[in-house]
């Protein structure tokens, strides 16, 4: 893989993990709290009794969504640069 693309994948990556904190992804039976972040939910927002401070960020699910974001617009990078080249 090119450097090149690495680089690209990874600033994507963080961009659309970013983008999707904006999209709620709230389970339906879940009430008390709205979850933001897609496909893993990693900002949580809390509606009901925030005591100071109502933002919550799961780290796990954010890395997670950093490396899903880079592997899926790697991959689309390398199909492109390939089929450019032919």
């Amino acid at each position: 893989m090119n450097v090149r693309i690495l680089l690209l994948a990874i600033t994507g990556g963080v961009i659309v993990t970013l983008l999707t904190g904006l999209i709620s992804n709230t389970p339906p039976l879940l009430v008390g709290a709205v979850y933001y972040g897609y496909p893993f939910a990693w900002l949580i927002r809390l509606v009901i009794a925030p005591q100071y401070f109502p933002w919550r960020l799961n780290v796990l699910n954010l890395v997670g969504d950093l490396v899903v974001w880079a592997v899926i617009i790697g991959i689309v990078l390398s199909i492109v640069t390939r089929v450019k080249k032919s």
